[in-house]
């Protein structure tokens, strides 16, 4: 399988972004109005097949100087198990604007593959403040 990463979010089409995203617990309801506008206001990374298509995402939110916030990291369920979770996590950490700064992400599953880039749990000092909707 050919794949590549891509930043260029000229490559990355906010109507796949909600297509891989509705099949999330933490996403599936977002609206492409607010997937746009997080897009806009986002470092974007995309997963695109030799076709263009996309099949991975994610999105980095950072001051670049203190702390960047990765968040809806998505693998194409059709791509999963192939270690294209890994090469995009692994290619976001090794970016020279994410080092020596804090990383953070939510996540109630996937923890084995984020601690071994780095992160760690954090008991009882994480909160959170969810979306009334």
């Amino acid at each position: 399988m050919d794949y590549r990463i891509t930043d260029d979010k000229s490559k990355i089409k906010s109507a796949d972004v909600q297509r891989l995203l509705s099949t999330t617990y933490w996403a599936d309801k977002r609206p492409l109005e607010q997937i746009e506008k997080s897009m806009a206001n986002s470092a974007c990374f995309g997963i695109l097949d030799d076709s263009d298509g996309l099949i991975g995402f994610a999105r980095v939110i950072s001051d670049f100087a203190t702390t960047y916030y990765l968040c809806d990291v998505i693998i194409d369920s059709d791509y999963r198990k192939h270690g294209l979770g890994k090469e995009l996590v692994s290619y976001i950490v090794s970016l020279p604007e994410y080092q020596n700064i804090r990383g953070i992400l939510m996540t109630k599953d996937a923890h084995g593959l984020y601690e071994k880039y780095g992160f760690e749990k954090i008991e009882g000092r994480a909160m959170s403040k969810p979306v009334k909707r």
